[in-house]
Order: structure tokens, then sequence, then C-alpha cells
């Protein structure tokens, strides 16, 4: 978990932990991929998943 927040957001662990801005700053981002990739999939309508 701490490679994978350090890589996708620059901070470690314990600053996320410990730092309320840099978490909310985060948890932002988070929900930003998590619309856009929603948006994404609905495009896409499933095309993918029904070719393998």
């Amino acid at each position: 978990m701490e490679k994978a927040l350090h890589k996708a957001h620059g901070i470690g662990y314990e600053t996320y932990r410990q730092d309320c801005d840099k978490r909310i700053e985060v948890e932002k981002r988070r929900e930003e991929d998590y619309v856009e990739s929603r948006i994404v999939a609905a495009n896409i309508g499933g095309t993918l998943s029904s070719k393998m």
C-alpha cells in the first residue's frame, strides 16, 4: 500500500495518515479518477468484455 500510495499520489502513508489536508487532496483525486473511469466504462458499453 505504501508503494502504491507514493507512486499514485507522491506521498507516504504516514503523511497521508497524519495530514488531514493531504488526505482530503488524495481522496478528491481518487473520486475524480473514479468518476472518469465510470464515464469511460459507460462509453465503452461493455464491448471489451464481450470480445473475451
